[in-house]
C-alpha cells in the first residue's frame, strides 16, 4: 500500500487530531476538576486556537489527485470549501462560550466540540468523496452527531423533541438517498463517480433513482417540499447549534449536490435542471411567504434559510466553472451574515430568555450596537448594496442567467423585494417600535464581541472587496 495517498487527506487528519486531542483533555478531567473549573471542562480558547491552526495549515491547495482507488478526490477547491466551514465553525465556537457556561451544560462542554467536529469531519467526507460509499459514510458522520447536538438541551426549549424530529427525517431521507443509489448501482454496475458517467442513459429506472437521491438531498439543504422539519427543529435547537445547521451543514451539502451532479449525473442534465428549476422557484416563494408570519426569530430564521437554500441553487442549477465559484462565494457571505444574525439572537436569549420579535421593539434604545450589527446582518441577507449579501446575490444571479435561466432570475428577483419585507420587519421593530420595557442593557462577553467582530468584517470586508474587484475588472476589460 501506497501510505503517501495520505497526503491528500491532511485536511481530514488534521481535523482527527484535533479531535482526539480536546477527547484525551476532555476524559482526563476528573468531575472535581470540572466542577471547580471557571471555564469548564476545557479552555474556551482551546478548540478556537486548534482550529484556526488547522485551516492556516491546510490554506493553501495542493494539486488535484485521487487516493484509495477513487474512492477520495481531491481538488484545490475543497480546500477552498473547507476552509470556509472551518472559518464557520470558529465563529460558532466563540458565539457558544456564554452558553456553555451555563451549569447544565459546562459538564458537557467537551462533548458539544467533540459533536461538532465529529459533523465537520464528516462534511469532509462528502466533499473529497469518489464512490457513492465514501459519500453515504461521511453523510452519516454528519447527520447523526447533529441530532446530539439538536437534543443537547434536552430539558429546555423542546430540544429533545426537536432532537427525535431530526434523527427520524434524517433516517427517512437517508433511506430515501440510500434506495436510489442501489438504484444506481443496479443500473450500471459501479458507484464510483468516474465511471458512473459512461452508464447513466436517463433511462426511467435511472430518473427515478435520482428522485430519490434529490429527495435525500433536498433534506440536507432544507429544499421544499423537503423542508417541513426545519422549523420546529430550528426553534427546539440550541440557538448556537442551530446556527450550526442553517450554515454550515447547508453549506457542505449544496457544494456536494453540485459536484455529484456536475460530475455523475451529467447525462441527465435536462432532468435535473427541470426538478432544480421548480424547486428552486418553490423553495424561494414558499419560504418567503411564511417568513412573514413568523414571530419567533428561531422560525423566522428557518424559513430564511430555506429561502437561502434555493438562491444556493441558483448557482447549482447551470452546472458551470461560474456557478461552482459564486456558490462557494455565496455560502461564505451567508455563513458571515447568518452567523451574525445569530450571534445576536444568542447573546440576547442568553441574557432575556426572549426569542420573539416583539421583544426586539426598541433595542435601539439600550443596546445600539447589537441593534446595528444584527441590522447590517439583515441588510446582508437582504442583498441590499453595498454590503456583501448583494454581491454574492448578484454573482449567483448572473450564473443563472448566463446558462439561460432568465425567468427564474426575474422570479428570484422578486423574491428579493419580499425577503427585504420581512427582514425590514426586524430592523422596524429595533428602531421604531415603541416598547415600555425594551431588552435591558447589558455587556457581552469577550468571545461573543470577537465573533461578531469577525461576522462584522466578513460583511463589510467581502462587500468593499467584491466592490474593488469589480472596479479592477471593469478597467482591466476597457483596456
Amino acid at each position: 500500500m501506497d501510505y503517501t495517498q495520505f497526503l491528500y487527506m491532511r485536511e481530514e487528519l488534521s481535523l482527527i487530531a484535533v479531535l482526539l486531542i480536546l477527547f484525551v483533555i476532555d476524559i482526563m478531567r476528573t468531575q472535581r476538576q470540572v466542577a471547580d473549573t471557571k471555564f469548564g471542562t476545557l479552555p474556551p480558547w482551546l478548540p478556537v486556537v486548534l482550529m484556526v491552526a488547522v485551516t492556516v495549515i491546510n490554506i493553501i491547495p495542493g494539486t488535484s489527485g485521487e487516493a484509495f482507488g477513487g474512492m477520495y478526490l481531491y481538488t484545490p477547491m475543497q480546500t477552498i470549501v473547507k476552509a470556509v466551514l472551518n472559518i464557520g465553525t470558529i465563529i460558532v465556537f466563540l458565539m457558544a462560550n456564554e452558553w456553555l457556561q451555563r451549569p447544565d451544560t459546562r459538564i458537557k462542554q467537551g462533548e458539544f466540540y467533540i459533536l461538532i467536529l465529529s459533523t465537520l469531519l464528516g462534511m469532509y467526507f462528502m466533499i473529497s468523496a469518489g464512490h457513492f460509499l465514501m459519500f453515504f459514510i461521511g453523510l452519516e458522520m454528519a447527520s447523526i452527531p447533529m441530532a446530539a447536538l439538536v437534543a443537547f438541551d434536552k430539558y429546555r426549549h423542546h430540544s429533545a423533541e426537536a432532537g427525535a424530529k431530526y434523527i427520524l427525517t434524517a433516517l427517512f431521507s437517508s433511506a430515501l438517498l440510500l434506495f436510489g443509489l442501489s438504484m444506481i448501482y443496479g443500473t450500471s454496475g459501479t458507484l464510483y463517480f468516474n465511471d458512473l458517467p459512461a452508464h447513466i442513459n436517463a433511462s426511467p429506472l435511472q430518473i427515478m433513482a435520482f428522485v430519490f437521491f434529490f429527495a435525500g438531498m433536498g433534506f440536507k439543504i432544507s429544499l421544499v417540499p423537503f423542508h417541513l422539519w426545519t422549523a420546529d427543529v430550528y426553534e427546539g435547537a440550541p440557538t448556537v447549534v442551530t446556527s450550526y445547521l442553517s450554515v454550515i451543514s447547508k453549506g457542505s451539502a449544496a457544494f456536494v449536490l453540485m459536484t455529484i451532479l456536475i460530475k455523475v449525473f451529467a447525462p441527465m442534465v435536462a432532468q435535473w435542471q427541470e426538478v432544480l428549476y421548480w424547486v428552486t422557484i418553490a423553495s424561494i416563494t414558499i419560504a418567503n411567504l411564511f417568513a412573514i408570519r413568523q414571530q419567533n426569530l428561531k422560525r423566522f430564521m428557518a424559513f430564511s434559510a430555506i429561502s437561502q437554500a434555493g438562491y444556493i441553487m441558483l448557482g447549482v442549477i447551470g452546472g458551470t466553472a461560474m456557478g461552482m465559484s459564486s456558490l462557494v462565494y455565496y455560502v461564505l457571505v451567508y455563513l458571515a451574515a447568518n452567523l451574525g444574525a445569530f450571534s445576536v439572537i444568542a447573546i440576547i436569549e442568553q441574557r432575556s430568555g426572549k426569542v420573539e420579535i416583539d421583544s426586539y421593539n426598541g433595542l435601539y434604545r439600550t443596546n445600539p450596537k447589537l441593534a446595528f450589527l444584527m441590522t447590517l446582518s439583515l441588510f446582508s441577507l437582504a442583498g441590499i448594496p453595498p454590503f456583501a449579501g448583494f454581491f454574492s446575490k448578484f454573482f449567483i444571479f448572473m450564473a443563472a442567467f448566463n446558462s439561460g435561466f432568465h425567468l427564474l432570475v426575474f422570479i428570484a428577483l422578486v423574491n428579493t423585494v419580499i425577503s427585504l419585507y420581512y427582514y425590514l420587519l426586524i430592523v422596524k421593530a429595533m428602531y421604531i417600535q415603541p416598547n415600555e420595557q425594551p431588552i435591558a442593557a447589558f455587556r457581552s462577553d469577550n468571545y461573543t464581541k470577537v465573533s461578531l467582530a469577525l461576522c462584522t468584517l466578513g460583511i463589510i470586508g467581502l462587500g468593499i472587496a467584491s466592490i474593488v474587484y469589480q472596479t479592477i475588472d471593469k478597467y482591466a476589460f476597457g483596456m
